[in-house]
């Protein structure tokens, strides 16, 4: 079984790509962020012609997320119960496989600008929040799967420049610290489950050459909780669609379970 996670930074600008990818990766089930669209004008029908049921939590403009599943989705949940939050930025399933349910949980976690900043201030609410919620969906969900794009490079190798970089945002202290109490609940970052190559990113800036040099973040994840993790036999980013003309600014994740 093979999940995936993919920022796409505007899903009608990106969906001809998204579509692409799918024919040529045909993954079991996607977490998308970023979509940029409201929910009456989620493609649909294109996906359903793929192949892909869909369950999609849009927002005009800005966020967005939708899960897209080989088999049909239920008991979908859309944003952190109980956090009050105009932003759209959590969907989440249950799949049923032949080995069980599996929980997929998707999230565009917020980017948080600057420390010291409002938005800031906002993102460490919400991760609390995430926090507080992904422990009851554990419990109830012991096949749990959370993919996103975390806004968070978790190590120093997850960044092309860590000393320059230190204390600025996705690097920070805090940041690195709700990362590591979400693997504290019983989560496993699969990417590092492997050897991988050196300056292994997910996210490249669109500016000065970012992608042609490397200059990048790992900040695409996907943790698999300990009822999965003797399951996982593969976790890659796949860098071809950063190389698209107009491609989005991430790359999609892979998993691989079983």
């Amino acid at each position: 079984m093979k999940l995936a996670t993919w920022n796409v930074n505007s899903l009608s600008v990106r969906l001809p790509q998204v579509l692409a990818w799918l024919a040529d990766n045909p993954v079991d089930a996607i977490g998308l962020q970023e979509l940029k669209l409201v929910d009456e004008k989620f493609p649909f029908d294109a996906l359903q012609a793929a192949g892909y049921h869909a369950a999609s939590f849009g927002q005009k403009t800005y966020n967005g997320v939708a899960l897209l599943s080989r088999s049909p989705l239920r008991d979908v949940v859309r944003n952190i119960p109980g956090h009050e939050d105009a932003q759209a930025r959590v969907i989440a399933a249950t799949l049923d496989t032949p080995e069980g349910p599996l929980r997929l949980v998707n999230c565009y976690f917020v980017n948080g600008q600057a420390p010291g900043s409002d938005k800031f201030a906002y993102k460490m609410l919400w991760l609390g929040a995430l926090h507080r919620w992904l422990k009851e969906e554990m419990a109830a969900h012991p096949r749990l799967v959370l993919v996103g794009d975390f806004n968070v490079a978790p190590e120093d190798r997850d960044s092309f420049d860590p000393v320059g970089l230190k204390d600025t945002i996705h690097h920070t202290v805090e940041e690195r610290t709700h990362f590591q109490a979400l693997l504290g609940l019983g989560l496993t970052d699969a990417f590092r489950l492997f050897e991988q190559p050196e300056k292994s990113f997910s996210w490249w800036d669109y500016r000065m050459l970012g992608f042609q040099k490397n200059r990048g973040l790992r900040i695409d994840h996907i943790l698999v909780s300990d009822a999965l993790r003797a399951r996982v036999s593969a976790c890659s980013i796949d860098r071809q669609p950063r190389k698209n003309p107009q491609p989005s600014d991430h790359a999609p994740v892979v998993v691989t379970l079983g």
